[in-house]
């Protein structure tokens, strides 16, 4: 199982290295078996990151995304099938009549996304041309991306999309009669008990909310300033990124959801399964098994198709978290870092501690 004292000092060589700033969190029902905080919430000021430190979680956010869809779902206020520009009335668009609120959910829409990372983009220079302070309601970032040519017709192939959930934001918000983050913190935040959890504006002064930044090299590799990301990507969170949580508050969501504080049972069992098979990612399966997207979720699965692990990861500029889940083992593993590349060595090597004990 895990070594406490071989995984401790695993992380403090990332800290010497530059390589991770954040805090670690595993979880076994309702024990803890590791919790280690590393580097500096703000580098400026040399404060040091805590348990209690507030992360910009980037995509894991979409999870928070996809309970909601799933609890309006739950109350028969749309449905998998609804097609979602009708629903929304964006005809008119470039995105194609037929995609449905499933294939949002398990990025089978196809829609174009407005920076096409699988194709390299890099998402931060969407904001070269436009103000990253203007894109602030869901509504926003519908510019970024509706009037470009779908990548494939829905549900003919799988490709992730950050604008999906931004277009199931907009569901949420019209059939809620709230904004997308005041319907999270009302329905997802304050039911699963996630009370340092919110969505800040990284141009406010917040409490206990870790700075993101990353390092500039120069050709030898040596690391010669910092940058902060506060150009970014937009100043507040929306429904594809950008809540702020706690690694404590993210083991409480998952464990909620679970024990179905969250969803109905049927729903429940629904976004803990895989729905789709993920397209290509031969470095995934290389690792960890086969790749399926569920709803958010991604899953590892065996040749028999046994799920040995879901999770969801996420990253911006200045940001990196991975919040992952071993349904035998009853395991949650969570990283949040407040630097961009921080979490992927770290969640490999937790694994083949998990697995090979």
């Amino acid at each position: 199982m895990i070594s406490t004292d071989e995984l401790d000092q695993y992380m403090q060589q990332r800290v010497e290295q530059e390589a991770f700033s954040g805090v670690v969190l595993i979880t076994q029902g309702s024990s803890q078996l590791f919790a280690g905080v590393y580097g500096y919430a703000s580098r400026s000021w040399n404060v040091p990151n805590t348990l209690a430190m507030r992360f910009d979680t980037a995509s894991v956010t979409k999870l928070f995304t996809a309970v909601s869809t799933l609890q309006l779902i739950d109350q028969g206020a749309f449905a998998f099938d609804t097609p979602v520009i009708d629903f929304l009335g964006l005809q008119g668009t470039a995105i194609s009549r037929e995609v449905n609120v499933f294939h949002l959910l398990t990025h089978t829409s196809g829609i174009a996304d407005d920076a096409e990372e699988e194709s390299g983009e890099d998402y931060a220079d969407v904001w070269k041309d436009r103000p990253n302070y203007s894109v602030i309601e869901t509504a926003d970032f519908l510019p970024q991306f509706a009037y470009k040519p779908p990548n494939f017709a829905p549900g003919q192939g799988c490709r992730y999309c950050n604008c999906s959930f931004d277009l199931l934001g907009l569901m949420i918000e019209k059939v809620s009669g709230l904004s997308y983050r005041d319907y999270v913190r009302q329905h997802i935040f304050a039911p699963a008990g996630m009370l340092h959890s919110d969505f800040f504006r990284m141009d406010e002064v917040n409490e206990n909310v870790a700075e993101g930044c990353d390092p500039r090299r120069d050709e030898h590799g040596a690391i010669v300033a910092w940058k902060k990301n506060i150009y970014s990507y937009p100043p507040i969170g929306a429904p594809d990124g950008g809540a702020h949580s706690t690694a404590s508050d993210l083991d409480r969501f998952i464990r909620k959801v679970k024990a179905g504080a969250l969803l109905s049972p049927q729903s429940t069992a629904a976004f803990f399964t895989p729905h789709v098979l993920q397209r290509g990612n031969e470095a995934w399966d290389e690792r960890y098994g086969y790749g399926r997207y569920g709803y958010a979720l991604c899953f590892a699965t065996d040749d028999a198709g046994k799920v040995l692990f879901a999770e969801k990861e996420g990253m911006t500029a200045g940001n990196s978290a991975v919040v992952r889940h071993y349904p035998d083992q009853d395991i949650n593993v969570i990283l949040l870092a407040n630097i961009q590349n921080g979490v992927w060595e770290p969640v490999r090597a937790i694994h083949r501690m998990i697995i090979e004990g």
